[in-house]
């Protein structure tokens, strides 16, 4: 068992840097897009209707996409390692085929819908901002389809231990939405963002859909018998996809509460969150792609002793390196701002305002990437219904805090709300996995 121990890991820790590297290329080439659009749009109405209009597909996204990956990921690693490539092969047909499904209905309501969810989203818009809006919504409808393929192919390349592709494709939609802007943006406004926008997200689609048929698997969907397995993923699916709703909803809320505040408080809030979610995204992706296999087969193995020292042993790393970086994220939260948004459009005002937005939403580092690692865990025992509650909680608490502190802070408000839920999400995730391996443990 200690060799075991150490053999996952060495694993997950090269697994991790692999990703590592190459997601922060990725986040070059994101920084440099952020960059682009705070010079050509700064906190204008245009980039806050954009935004509005993002959030909703991206929700979309997440929900379907996310809870699939997180669902399949552990039965498809038992199916490839019994069955073969034959067996897995259908399985993942069947999963892309249930994905195609819900998709293309989610699409066609969120089209059909938009004029009666959209206004109560910017409550603060006026009647341009929100037909701007419900115009970018529609045109970026495509990227549901588009995103949730490349988050399975993803998923199944991170099963076969290829973690490098999914962690560097990202980069084509910064490099599509910057060369857009600068090419046609002085012409097509805020629209050059939406078609670069969607052009990176089909290129990232069309890359990892090669990669995953260079591995002998089709992306072709076909209809195929409700086996156990496929039973299995959706009894794992439908509390994920009801966690999913739950928790996306908090985004929405946040930027639904910021849109009610003064003109640009959603752009503000946004570029607010760019340099946290930066390393947040660099951390999860590491870390979280990097163990969900390794958990995931540790769990098939009932190696519930390495599992322990496993997640002790991250969570170690994680604490002390995310409490120093939240604290200095922190403190110069104005320098940093000032450096890398303060030019063209985004102006000395911009800075005052983003810059504590910035400070607050640091708070939440160590829990929130802490979280995601018991999150994965929690998912290797496909007890995803854990998750879904959860994410109810967080949705609570969020509004609750949101309200509270939104009072008293204003804008900078709904980011110090944000890390509280993150806090309360992590005690709450982590002691519900800690019960779980017990009960494995005593079976």
């Amino acid at each position: 068992m200690e060799i075991g121990y150490h053999t996952v890991r060495n694993k997950i820790i090269s697994a991790a840097a692999v990703v590592a590297i190459f997601t922060i290329l990725a986040q070059i080439g994101g920084f440099a897009k952020e960059l682009t659009v705070a010079a050509w749009f700064g906190t204008g109405d245009a980039l806050d209707a954009f935004l509005i209009a993002l959030l909703v597909p991206t929700f979309i996204v997440n929900v379907l996409a996310g809870s699939i990956s997180a669902s399949f990921l552990p039965t498809f690693i038992r199916v490839y390692r019994n069955r073969g490539l034959a067996g897995a092969q259908k399985f993942l047909s069947g999963v892309i085929t249930g994905f195609l499904f819900f998709g293309l209905i989610l699409s066609v309501i969120l089209i059909v819908f938009t004029p009666l969810y959209l206004p109560a989203l910017c409550s603060g818009f006026s009647p341009e901002k929100l037909k701007l809006a419900q115009m970018i919504l529609y045109a970026l409808v495509p990227i549901i389809l588009l995103k949730g393929l490349s988050t399975i192919c993803a998923g199944v390349l991170n099963a076969l231990d290829n973690f490098t592709l999914p962690a560097i494709l990202p980069i084509l939609g910064s490099l599509s939405s910057i060369f857009f802007i600068l090419t046609v943006g002085a012409s097509l406004g805020i629209y050059a963002f939406v078609i670069g926008t969607i052009l990176g997200f089909g290129l990232e689609a069309f890359f990892i859909g090669g990669a995953i048929i260079k591995r002998n698997f089709s992306l072709r969907p076909h209809l195929i018998r409700l086996d156990p397995e496929l039973r299995i993923i959706i009894g794992q699916f439908l509390p994920m996809i009801a966690g999913s709703i739950i928790m996306g909803g908090t985004e929405i809320i946040d930027k639904g509460m910021a849109a009610a505040l003064i003109s640009g408080s959603v752009a503000a809030l946004n570029y607010g969150n760019k340099i946290i979610a930066a390393v947040l995204t660099l951390a999860t992706t590491a870390i979280g792609t990097a163990v969900l296999p390794y958990f995931a087969r540790m769990v098939a193995e009932k190696e519930w002793k390495n599992i322990r020292r496993t997640i002790k042993f991250y969570l170690g790393i994680i604490f002390a390196v995310g409490i120093p970086a939240a604290i200095l994220i922190f403190a110069f939260s104005d320098s940093i701002v000032n450096i890398i948004f303060q030019r063209g459009s985004f102006t000395t005002d911009d800075t005052a305002i983003v810059s504590p937005v910035q400070a607050y939403f640091a708070c939440q580092i160590p829990f929130y990437v802490g979280g995601i690692v018991v999150v994965r865990l929690i998912s290797a025992l496909r007890a995803n219904h854990i998750l879904m509650w959860g994410a109810a909680i967080n949705l609570v608490v969020n509004i609750g805090f949101n309200i509270l502190f939104i009072h008293y802070l204003g804008l900078k408000g709904i980011a110090l709300s944000t890390s509280f839920v993150y806090l309360i999400s992590f005690l709450f995730l982590a002691y519900f996995a800690n019960r779980l391996i017990i009960q494995e443990e005593r079976m």
